[in-house]
């Protein structure tokens, strides 16, 4: 933790941290909580020739194996009995896959180093320059849902806290308006009352900074500074430091990302400003000032980063809006008002919005912006995130960029081991997808994008449900919907561009009945948007515009490698191949992504032999994403929407499924038996492949579900697949009236004229003649 904040929080009475609600720190776990650097370090000549020379290896080292071994051993024994044949030319098929998929590997990531090469930091005086006499505006939505306050009260600081003007910041609360636990009503209002609270701790800073820079532009009007004026804004700078570090100091710190939150977000803003500081009493010991126009960037610069309008937006609460329990049609729902004034009308079914003819005073007015920014409800910013991304956006050549991120990395201190894991399998995520952004195969990852709001406007579609025109600007069909998104911009002939620094981190599951969750969510999907992307290729080739073979694998690999990697390593780990089909070239094939991976994993602040440990990781997680897949291929077929469920976020351990829990069991069991076999039978290359694959998954068995936690998941399992829910007398009744005519809601009959309602109407007849008989 930063040396001030500690000092801060002394000085206010508050504990540096707090054990409430921590989770217990395991063995193994993270030890180092400082984040690495935002911007990424050059790579040296060395790295980058040695990335080349990866690629080439692989390549060859798979064309020495299909010649050396397959061809070789089909034309010596071509009497070969046809089982012989079929299970060479299998394995010849598992083995391209994986070495295809090792290969986008290596080719995504050699891009990401030359983009790290060749990358230059926008100089802060640029931006500052840039913004200056600014008036277009971003809106920020946080979609929300059953979201702890504590969680959400920190991204919304972060996002409110960034410098850009015109901020507007929506809280997007998805929860049911009206529920019946006490508890959950609790965590509502407290939810709701976050964006009030925010807004009310901002309003006096963002006065006095507003304030000081009108004076000083009334002053530099009229013509006459003050003799003065550094000083003055030197003591402007030093109350806006005081204000983050007090802030700082009274924070309560209970977990690694509580610590990330106040010494980066806050105390970073802190120091930057205090670096300003610094800066102006070096000019002024030096008996010189900034020009008049520098003055007045840096005086609007902190009325910018205190100013922000905060509001929270519930779409349950109308019934003209969709309520399709995704976060995708939560994020539809806001955009489709945005730059209308809608009025508040009660009908039998809730309150509708209609377009405003009239002005009330309950209208509901949304402002329109330029750009909107995208922000999970556990995700957090740096401070200039903002003004970096939609500087890229406004630069020459980029006015048919869409979308622009930075992909998020995982906060540091991870007290859990699987947490530990997960988080450093974020990490390389975040290289290979700055590395597909050189080759123009960027997809827009969902937890944060700055978007141009005519972008999306390009790819809405309208469809008419119940009488109300329903929006859908961003595809709900899969519940990866940023992927499917980012291929329909593509086809309207938009790009994107991921931001190659580090400017955004998100939280990562930490035990694994969240992960089971998230991990099956994001393997679903990928299969069925496959399509759409060969429709963007050939309206691309329509418009004559130029395509890369690279941009299109690196896609197909994004999207379809989860696939044939599972099914890959399923057929390796399970099926008794010939033992005349290995060769040390497939270990010589495999080697240099296993290397690259280990040098990204200790650049990250990671370890190298954290390889092993993510092998074993995903042969955990194989039998989640296998069901992933096959999600995807049911929804094929049926039709049928898959519902999107939301990772959990809960401070004790979310229980997994127990079949997700067992499978891993089983994987270990028919690895040690494949052992035994292959020992017998002296197929020493096969007994140790099982013997790796046994050792590594019982290790992550072990280290990331836990022997116990697996017996208490088991147990669960079953005693939820005995328990039967007592049925429920189906009752036919209409859905707007089932009364008496005295007691009838005749709002409710003129609104629905459903010609259910006479039957309803004898049928509730017949009741009164039979309470007047009794």
């Amino acid at each position: 933790m930063d040396q001030k904040v500690a000092v801060h929080r002394a000085a206010a009475g508050a504990p540096t941290s707090t054990g409430a609600g921590a989770r217990r720190r395991q063995w193994g776990s993270e030890k180092r909580s400082e984040p690495l650097s935002i911007v990424h370090p050059q790579p040296s000549r060395r790295k980058v020739a040695l990335g080349r020379l990866g690629i080439v290896v692989t390549v060859l080292g798979w064309v020495a194996y299909v010649v050396s071994t397959i061809l070789r051993e089909l034309s010596e024994n071509a009497a070969a009995d046809f089982r012989f044949q079929l299970e060479a030319i299998f394995y010849l098929i598992v083995v391209t896959f994986l070495t295809f998929s090792a290969l986008m590997y290596l080719l995504a990531r050699q891009g990401a180093l030359y983009r790290f090469r060749d990358h230059r930091r926008v100089p802060r005086g640029e931006l500052d320059r840039h913004f200056a006499s600014y008036d277009e505006g971003i809106t920020v939505l946080v979609p929300s849902y059953a979201e702890e306050p504590e969680v959400v009260r920190a991204t919304l600081w972060s996002a409110a806290l960034q410098e850009f003007p015109n901020l507007r910041v929506t809280l997007l609360l998805d929860d049911p308006p009206h529920p019946t636990d006490p508890l959950v009503t609790a965590r509502l209002e407290a939810t709701r009352a976050l964006a009030a609270d925010i807004e009310s701790q901002l309003l006096e800073p963002s006065m006095r900074f507003t304030t000081a820079l009108s004076e000083y532009q009334k002053r530099l009007a009229a013509g006459t500074p003050a003799a003065d004026e550094l000083p003055r804004l030197i003591a402007e700078y030093e109350a806006a430091a005081v204000w983050l570090e007090t802030m700082a100091g009274n924070e309560a710190v209970e977990d690694h990302v509580d610590e990330f939150f106040v010494d980066l977000v806050l105390m970073g803003l802190a120091r930057e400003l205090r670096l300003t500081i610094l800066a102006l009493e070096a000019a002024r010991a030096q008996r010189a000032e900034p020009g008049a126009d520098r003055m007045v960037e840096l005086y609007l610069r902190l009325a910018r980063i205190f100013t922000a309008s905060m509001n929270t937006f519930e779409r349950k609460l109308y019934a003209s809006l969709s309520h399709e329990a995704n976060k995708a049609m939560n994020l539809n729902a806001y955009i489709s008002l945005m730059g209308g004034r809608w009025h508040k009308e009660k009908a039998a079914n809730g309150v509708v919005l209609r377009p405003s003819v009239e002005h009330h005073v309950d209208d509901l007015d949304i402002p329109d912006s330029t750009y909107i920014l995208t922000l999970d409800a556990d995700s957090l910013l740096l401070r200039d995130y903002c003004l970096r991304l939609v500087h890229l956006l406004e630069s020459p050549g980029n006015e048919r960029v869409a979308v622009t991120q930075t992909p998020y990395s995982s906060f540091r201190g991870a007290p859990t081991r699987i947490e530990r894991i997960a988080g450093a399998t974020t990490d390389i995520q975040h290289i290979l997808h700055q590395g597909m952004t050189y080759y123009g195969a960027t997809f827009w990852v969902g937890a944060n994008a700055v978007i141009r709001k005519r972008a999306i406007e390009d790819i809405v579609e309208v469809e008419s449900v119940g009488g109300f025109d329903i929006k859908t600007y961003i595809q709900d069909r899969t519940v990866i919907e940023d992927t499917e998104s980012s291929v329909d911009l593509g086809t309207h002939g938009w790009t994107l561009v991921n931001y190659p620094e580090r400017l955004s981190y998100s939280a990562t599951p930490p035990d694994f009945g969240s992960l089971v969750v998230q991990r099956r969510r994001w393997a679903n999907g990928g299969l069925l948007i496959l399509p759409k992307l060969w429709n963007q290729m050939r309206e691309r080739k329509h418009r004559r515009e130029r395509i890369l073979k690279r941009e299109i694998i690196l896609r197909v690999n994004y999207m379809a490698s989860i696939a044939w990697a599972s099914f890959g390593l399923l057929f390796l780990l399970g099926y008794p191949y010939d033992s005349r089909l290995l060769s040390p070239l497939v270990f010589i094939t495999a080697l240099p992504y296993f290397l690259a991976m280990g040098s990204d994993l200790r650049d990250c602040g990671h370890r190298f032999t954290d390889i092993f440990r993510i092998y074993g990781f995903n042969i955990v997680l194989l039998p989640v994403n296998l069901a992933g897949v096959l999600k995807s291929v049911q929804q094929a077929f049926t039709g049928e929407k898959i519902p999107f469920v939301r990772t959990p976020k809960v401070k004790d351990r979310t229980a997994a499924p127990a079949l997700y829990v067992v499978v891993p069991f089983l994987i270990v069991a028919y690895s040690l038996f494949t052992f035994w076999r292959d020992f017998v039978s002296e197929n020493w290359v096969n007994a140790a492949f099982a013997l790796l694959n046994a050792t590594l998954a019982f290790y992550a068995i072990r280290a990331y579900i836990g022997l116990k936690n697996s017996a208490v998941d088991t147990v669960l399992g079953v005693l939820n697949w005995l328990y039967v829910a007592p049925r429920t007398p189906r009752q036919e009744q209409s859905p707007v009236i089932d009364k008496a005519p005295e007691e009838a809601d005749w709002e409710a009959i003129l609104y629905h004229g459903d010609r259910r309602l006479n039957r309803d109407m004898r049928q509730g007849n017949d009741r009164r003649r039979r309470i007047s008989v009794r």
